[in-house]
């Protein structure tokens, strides 16, 4: 009876009190930890959960570095190659998480339902990004994390000399490696 009893109470508690998914980036400037929101992001979490699992982002870059904004990566490699993705996703920026310093979200085209494989790390609060309205323009981009750890290595990479290599803007002279991404236990 009272490990029925201890099974119903587990069985009770929110989903939030479950261990939420963390992954680790380990590039060439250092660590970075992120811990992942499946219960406000389901959808995109599952996504960017599935692209790690499979090792797309190892060997990408951070290809987009703008101080004062946010750090862009995982879906180029160090030549500036796209990397091929699975079809895009449902934008879930109504979640009620902001784009403030330090969230991880999804990197998408104007097509508010585009995302990818391609994420950012803002380094400000970027209320501009956040949804607003379910129009093209109100979407905002969907944050689906935090950094937990390693917020020091974003800010360094956001320091990064950048300019524009191969038709893009802001890269990073020197490129900023993501060599593994692991989803830890």
């Amino acid at each position: 009876m009272k490990s029925l009893l201890t099974c119903l109470a587990l069985a009770a508690l929110p989903f939030s009190t479950l261990a939420a998914p963390v992954v680790e980036l380990i590039t060439n400037k250092g660590n970075i930890e992120i811990t992942l929101d499946s219960a406000k992001a389901p959808k995109t979490v599952d996504n960017f959960v599935a692209y790690v699992k499979a090792g797309h982002y190892n060997g990408t870059v951070f290809h987009r570095v703008i101080d004062g904004f946010m750090i862009q990566g995982g879906g180029f490699d160090a030549k500036l190659q796209q990397k091929p993705t699975r079809a895009p996703i449902a934008n879930e920026a109504n979640n009620g998480l902001k784009n403030d310093i330090g969230t991880i979200a999804m990197a998408r085209t104007n097509d508010p339902n585009s995302a990818t494989a391609q994420f950012f790390i803002n380094v400000a609060n970027n209320d501009f990004l956040n949804y607003q309205s379910s129009t093209p323009q109100g979407w905002g981009y969907a944050v689906f994390g935090k950094v937990s750890k390693g917020m020091d290595v974003v800010n360094r990479i956001a320091k990064t000399r950048t300019g524009y290599m191969n038709g893009y803007e802001n890269v990073p002279f020197e490129p900023i490696v993501i060599q593994k991404a692991i989803l830890k236990p």
